[in-house]
């Protein structure tokens, strides 16, 4: 990685990339947009106690607002398309949707609570409109922007590194603060006081991060560095063709948004049952991460810096898939079969000695997680490559529409996430509350959680592997892809 230190390069056949630390800073775009997520992940505790609504529609409520998610990228994917402006194609939207987030969760946080109670869920619907506009926004200049960043096959698949580091460090630091500090000074999940402390710290830090994102793609956010050298129109035909022809996102599409429905399917509620109900100590899901983050980075380090940068990324994606689905199924069987009562760490309040349970369940979720997060992370990278194989197929250069394409169908399936999951509750009897801390635990809720923790996880990755099947680009077929790119931008800078 040493010529990765010294600056943008331009590279024979068309190849440049960027210094080390322009890759990493521009993952923290990812970072910053992440933080809303695992926000927004919590937010069915949120429908359930302010707003006042029921169980399924907290489910359903989440449903159609992922779907709202997924159709309006195509409509900001033709404007980031047609844009090439002074400030570059991807900043402006990487600005506008994260101020747009921070202002919208500002006004759904603090206004909703003080509302009359008939209006609360009409205008948590309208201003979460907002807010998944500029989540929008901020998500398809991700998939954008690496197009220009760097299209070294070496280098590229290096920000599913970074992007799994700081999203394992992002997800356990909060895990910890949400299930201890925040928790403890509140009571509960449901409580206002803890969307209050999230907004506000989450949204200081992922504006931090969006702007350390914005220098650090500057250089590389103009034409020469996108495109195919030419002005090009481009039209609803253009989409409709990339729709009908390129398999490479048809099959990228179909294994991370049954990937995505799985871990969507992970939710705060499924935590809760799994570490607190069952474990029944629910300081174990901060800290668990925490003793699993470094070992599973690791295990993402050499899935990457290995089998991606020498084998392709497409190798890396049927590794990480394998390790996926067969890790959760045997997850399943340990929660199932296994005493969890004694899972116990230094840390946790209550350790009394390692235990048969605490050793196979921590070698079993490090070695799972660290391979599925291979797969998981290897997936944004890949996106960029499918957007170099449509200019290579058709001439054009689409690469919003390649996010939104992603992340239309990603949306649309992992939608379904929080439904099913609050259908699962609502089938054994949880129709108007949450299960929460003390809820008696019942073999019902114990499979609920544990379906919803390893299950769907266990599905995606399968399905991930047919999908890997059929799709075509190898680690060969990508330097075939870059050396005709570079002969057709030779060509319109000649003519």
């Amino acid at each position: 990685m040493g010529k990765y230190s010294h600056g943008n390069y331009d590279g024979p056949n068309g190849i440049h990339g960027v210094p080390l630390w322009r890759l990493i800073g521009f993952v923290c775009n990812n970072t910053s947009s992440n933080c809303y997520l695992m926000m927004m992940g919590y937010i069915a505790y949120y429908l359930t106690g302010p707003v006042g609504a029921g169980v399924v529609l907290a489910g359903s409520f989440a449903m159609i607002m992922r779907i709202f998610d997924g159709v309006t990228d195509p409509f900001v994917a033709m404007i980031v398309d047609k844009t090439n402006g002074k400030f570059g194609k991807n900043r402006p939207f990487m600005l506008i949707g994260n101020v747009t987030m921070f202002l919208s969760t500002l006004l759904m946080f603090r206004l909703t609570p003080v509302l009359p109670q008939g209006i609360r869920l009409v205008w948590f619907f309208a201003i979460n409109v907002v807010y998944y506009m500029g989540y929008t926004c901020q998500c398809i200049a991700t998939k954008s922007g690496q197009t220009c960043l760097t299209n070294d096959p070496n280098q590229r698949p290096l920000f599913a590194l970074f992007d799994g580091a700081f999203n394992a460090v992002l997800f356990t630091g909060l895990g910890i603060w949400i299930s201890g500090p925040l928790v403890s000074k509140y009571g509960s999940l449901g409580n206002p006081g803890v969307f209050y402390d999230m907004q506000l710290y989450l949204g200081i830090a992922s504006f931090a991060l969006v702007c350390f994102a914005i220098f650090s793609l500057a250089p590389k956010d103009n034409s020469k560095y996108f495109g195919t050298g030419q002005a090009q129109k481009v039209t609803l035909k253009d989409y409709a063709d990339v729709l009908m022809h390129n398999r490479a996102i048809q099959m990228l599409v179909l294994s991370a948004s049954t990937d995505k429905l799985g871990m969507q399917a992970r939710t705060s509620t499924a935590t809760l049952i799994l570490y607190g109900l069952v474990a029944g100590n629910f300081a174990l899901s901060g800290i668990v991460s925490g003793y699993t983050t470094v070992p599973s980075f690791l295990f993402l380090a050499f899935g990457v810096g290995i089998i991606a940068t020498k084998l392709g990324q497409r190798r890396a994606m049927i590794i990480g898939s394998l390790g996926g689905c067969f890790g959760n199924i045997l997850l399943m069987l340990l929660w199932w079969f296994g005493d969890a009562t004694t899972l116990s760490l230094p840390g946790d309040g209550v350790f009394h000695g390692l235990t048969f349970f605490t050793v196979a369940f921590l070698a079993l979720y490090l070695i799972t997680q660290g391979l599925q997060g291979i797969s998981s992370n290897i997936v944004i990278p890949m996106t960029a490559d499918c957007a170099d194989y449509e200019t290579y197929r058709s001439g054009k250069y689409l690469p919003g529409l390649m996010g939104s394409l992603f992340s239309l169908v990603d949306k649309l399936v992992s939608s379904f996430a929080p439904l099913v999951a609050s259908l699962m509750l609502a089938a054994i009897g949880y129709t108007d509350v949450m299960p929460d801390i003390g809820t008696p635990l019942t073999p019902q809720l114990k499979f609920v959680g544990i379906f919803l923790s390893f299950g769907l996880v266990a599905i995606g990755s399968g399905i991930n592997l047919i999908a890997m099947k059929y799709y075509p680009l190898t680690k060969e077929k990508m330097e075939e892809i870059q050396d005709e790119i570079a002969a057709i931008k030779a060509k319109a800078m000649s003519a």
